[in-house]
C-alpha cells in the first residue's frame, strides 16, 4: 500500500491539523528551510527531526525570501516545485510555504513542541530560539554534521565535476 505523502497546505488549514493532532494526543516537531534542489543533507535533517515527535511540519521559504537569503539566480526551483519534492518524502507530514523573513511568526501561530535546526547552529545561536522558550516549546539539532549544501552542489555542477 503507498504511504500518503506530506500535504502541501495554507496556514489556516495547517493550524486547523496541527489543532486536531493535538486532539488525538500527537507531538509536533518543525524545521524550516529553502530546500533549494534536495540533497542527502536535506534528508538526514529532516528524518532526524521527524525522529523528535509524532508529526513533522516543514516550512518552506517562499521565493522571493530565496532571493533576498541566497542572492541573484535563486531559487533553483520554484516554491510550489520545492514543497512537492519535500512533501514526497515519506517523514514529512505537512509542508506550507512562508514569506515572511523569518519563522518567527509560524512558530508563535503553530506552537511546535519541538523546532528542529541543522547541525550549523547550537541551541544557543537558532535565531528563534526566544520564542520557543517564551512558550515552553524545546530546540533540538538535528541531522549530520554540515557536509552538504546547494551551494557546493551547484559550484560542482558549474564546474563539471
Amino acid at each position: 500500500m503507498r504511504r500518503r505523502v506530506g500535504e502541501i497546505v495554507g496556514r489556516d488549514e495547517l493550524l486547523r491539523r496541527v489543532s486536531g493532532d493535538r486532539t488525538a494526543g500527537r507531538t509536533i516537531a518543525f524545521a524550516n528551510g529553502c530546500f533549494d534542489l534536495l540533497h542527502v543533507g536535506h534528508i538526514r535533517y529532516l528524518e532526524a527531526a521527524a525522529d523528535e515527535a509524532d508529526r513533522l511540519i516543514v516550512a518552506i521559504n517562499d521565493d522571493e525570501s530565496v532571493r533576498r537569503l541566497k542572492g541573484e539566480g535563486r531559487p533553483i526551483l520554484s516554491a510550489e516545485d520545492r514543497a512537492e519534492l519535500v512533501g514526497a518524502l515519506r517523514c514529512v507530514d505537512y509542508v506550507v510555504i512562508f514569506a515572511e523573513p523569518t519563522v518567527g511568526p509560524l512558530l508563535e501561530a503553530i506552537r511546535p513542541d519541538v523546532h528542529c535546526k541543522g547541525t550549523d547552529y547550537t541551541v544557543d545561536t537558532v535565531p528563534e530560539r526566544d520564542i520557543v522558550k517564551a512558550y515552553g516549546g524545546r530546540i533540538a539539532i538535528v541531522g549530520d554534521p554540515k557536509d552538504h549544501s546547494t551551494r557546493d552542489l551547484l559550484a560542482r555542477i558549474e564546474r563539471g565535476t
